[in-house]
């Protein structure tokens, strides 16, 4: 599932690619092409981040076991986000066909759309009902699908279950109701009560988003920003209350998702909205763990039930420019059979992306989280989808750290970020 890398998702969207890209016009017809057949059968390759599991490999070998005509090259580099997306578009814009299927970040799937760098599949390509509605929206752009799915995120909210059994309070599905336990029991236990991803960073604008969704708004709306409503002030004014009042420590305006799991795992947080990630660790005995079998997770709050928790994860794309488009769109549905998502999910802790994995009795055993994670993931959100994505992340964290830190009241954030946003959508 999701990891540290989350902090890192913010990485610029590469300028290079944006200077000396093709024309749009032109990447589009290419694009149109491509889209109104997939042809072409033979090998391919693949690209993918770092799964240190297993688990991927183990696919793409039982891929090639049944295809030795149609054999898989997987590529799997270790370098961070930015570098894979330079090395993305660098093949993009060069026409190469250097890769074949690209695992790529959901918040990649509009940027790399517009440019031209992958082809929308045809209709029929996927059974679309098989999937969890929110984690197939992050593959869809300016109407059209433009990947796959394979593995999927969202945050959750960890909490001490034994502290919060011991002062008889139950699990917040709201933040009056997660305000009203910071009073009773951080403070009586001596802890610091919650903390997001509050730092400079991607962990801060899917904080932000998350607040303003669950106050029942959104950053943009079918394309055109949004920013400036009631309802994300009100959720931009929670951030602000949660550090006037306390809620948040002041040392939380530093936290990325790992420095504040090490807080929660050495008992110094009654709280942590982090990644599904964090589960096999938080539960792991040893190494200074001092929550191992004392905490529980439930969806994140919001103003008034469950909020909406921003989704992650990644979508498999066929590139443009790749000569067996047909055999990579075979394998997309092969890596994204049930059994393989099985897989990726015992080995991986992979999150899957389609809504029978959630339904099977054994797993729900198997895995305690999976039906909490469902329920979040059923209320997920993506964050703002735009072809300029840099721009717009960069304007709402400036949001996020003003409210926090109280330079701006929620209302002129609001504001702000609205007036930020607006020319990057003027055409």
């Amino acid at each position: 599932m999701k990891g540290p890398s989350a902090a890192v998702l913010a990485l610029a969207v590469l300028a290079a690619a944006a200077a000396c890209g093709a024309p749009e016009s032109a990447k589009s017809k290419a694009a149109q092409a491509a889209e109104a057949k997939l042809e072409g059968r033979g090998p391919i390759t693949f690209v993918a981040g770092k799964d240190p599991s297993g688990s991927v490999r183990a696919i793409v070998d039982a891929w090639n076991a049944a295809h030795p005509q149609e054999k898989v090259d997987f590529q799997e580099p270790t370098f961070e986000t930015d570098q894979f997306r330079a090395k993305v578009a660098q093949a993009a814009e060069a026409k190469s066909d250097t890769f074949s299927v690209i695992s790529m970040d959901v918040i990649l799937t509009g940027e790399f759309a517009k440019r031209g760098y992958i082809v929308p599949l045809p209709e029929e390509a996927l059974d679309r009902a098989a999937f969890l509605p929110a984690p197939l929206s992050t593959a869809t752009f300016d109407g059209k699908l433009y990947g796959v799915p394979w593995k999927t995120d969202t945050g959750l909210l960890f909490y001490r279950k034994d502290l919060l059994e011991k002062h008889g309070v139950e699990p917040p599905t709201t933040w009056e109701e997660l305000g009203a336990a910071c009073e009773k029991v951080a403070k009586a236990e001596k802890v610091d009560c919650y903390a997001g991803q509050h730092k400079r960073s991607e962990g801060l604008t899917v904080n932000v988003t998350e607040v303003v969704a669950s106050a029942g708004g959104a950053i943009l709306t079918d394309g055109r920003p949004t920013a400036d409503t009631p309802e994300a002030v009100k959720g931009l004014t929670f951030l602000a209350d949660a550090f006037t009042k306390g809620w948040i420590a002041k040392e939380g305006l530093t936290y990325d998702e790992e420095i504040g799991r090490a807080r929660f795992q050495s008992g110094k947080l009654l709280f942590q909205r982090n990644w599904p990630y964090m589960y096999p660790l938080a539960d792991k005995k040893g190494d200074g763990n001092e929550v191992a079998g004392k905490f529980g997770v439930v969806p994140i709050p919001g103003l008034s039930g469950p909020g909406s928790a921003a989704l992650g994860g990644q979508n498999l794309a066929v590139s443009a420019f790749a000569k067996n488009k047909a055999t990579a769109l075979d394998f997309l549905k092969f890596f994204t059979a049930k059994e393989n998502q099985i897989k990726n999910l015992q080995v991986g802790a992979h999150a899957p992306v389609l809504a029978a994995v959630y339904d099977d009795p054994g797993l729900k055993a198997e895995i305690p989280y999976l039906a909490t994670l469902k329920a979040a993931l059923d209320k997920g959100v993506s964050r703002p989808a735009a072809a300029q994505y840099q721009e717009v992340s960069a304007a709402v964290q400036a949001a996020g750290v003003a409210v926090q830190q109280g330079e701006k009241t929620p209302e002129q954030a609001a504001k702000d970020l609205q007036a930020a946003l607006t020319p990057l959508f003027t055409n």
